[in-house]
């Protein structure tokens, strides 16, 4: 409780950081905020026209010209914002250092702040997201609603991972290069651009052990066909965030004051 109390207290610090990260990301640029539109949208028109109207791609069992763009915006999405918590997360403590070394403060707030900077970034472009699927008649209507729960799990298991990295990062920085290399592997071993139906049966069966490939799934079922998750397929990933998170919070109380003495 004590921690939730100090955590409440620094909330402005919290969201101050978010907005300053957020304005100094387009500060010296022309169009400056309208990039966080112009980016995505032109992610989204890409992956429309190219896909759909140039290749002519089909999803196997959905109609619609539409299908594969959906699906495979659906999974970059989601994969995106998972990608940058955990990226972000295991380098949020080398690059405050500074700040950890000379002001006292809560330092469980930084994970805060990089889940809330992902957050904004990934509600513009999926709201963009949103407003593509409206005009093309494929919105799935009020199922989209049970995302927030697939939201929370993913962010979960990302931020818990990141925790950890980012505590190992400080003692053994090849930390942080492994995690980018993990990630590239692990990105073409969830079923993001293209269908676990097209695997053989030997290597669907371990998308099982795969957090992210139900947490995919899901995400995928709600914007393609409009289907609620299973929700039994995501209790895995939603206990595996909950140790990760209590695993990661352990590892930083343990060593935050040999975290401080590293940096």
């Amino acid at each position: 409780m004590n921690l939730v109390r100090a955590l409440w207290q620094y909330r402005q610090f919290v969201f101050g950081s978010v907005k300053r990260e957020f304005q100094l990301k387009y500060r010296n640029s022309m169009l400056g905020a309208a990039w966080t539109l112009l980016q995505p949208l032109a992610m989204i028109l890409v992956y429309a026209l190219i896909f759909s109207r140039v290749m002519q791609a089909r999803l196997p069992g959905v109609d619609g010209p539409f299908a594969y763009s959906i699906y495979l915006c659906a999974g970059i999405l989601a994969w995106g914002m998972f990608a940058e918590i955990l990226g972000r997360a295991q380098n949020i403590f080398l690059e405050q250092a500074g700040l950890i070394k000379k002001v006292n403060f809560p330092r469980m707030t930084l994970p805060l702040i990089v889940i809330f900077s992902a957050l904004v970034n990934f509600l513009i472009v999926f709201g963009l997201f949103l407003v593509f699927l409206l005009v093309v008649g494929q919105f799935p209507g009020w199922v989209i609603l049970s995302l927030f729960p697939v939201l929370f799990i993913q962010i979960l298991v990302a931020i818990g991972l990141g925790m950890i990295a980012g505590v190992l990062n400080v003692f053994f920085r090849d930390v942080g290069q492994l995690i980018v290399i993990v990630l590239q592997f692990w990105f073409w071993l969830t079923p993001i651009v293209y269908p676990a139906s097209i695997l053989p049966a030997s290597l669907r069966s371990l998308l099982a052990y795969n957090p992210m490939a139900g947490l995919i799934a899901a995400w995928q079922g709600v914007l393609v066909t409009a289907v609620s998750p299973q929700w039994f397929s995501l209790l895995y990933p939603a206990l595996l965030g909950l140790v990760l998170c209590a695993f990661g919070f352990h590892l930083f109380r343990r060593r935050s004051a040999e975290m401080v003495d590293e940096l």
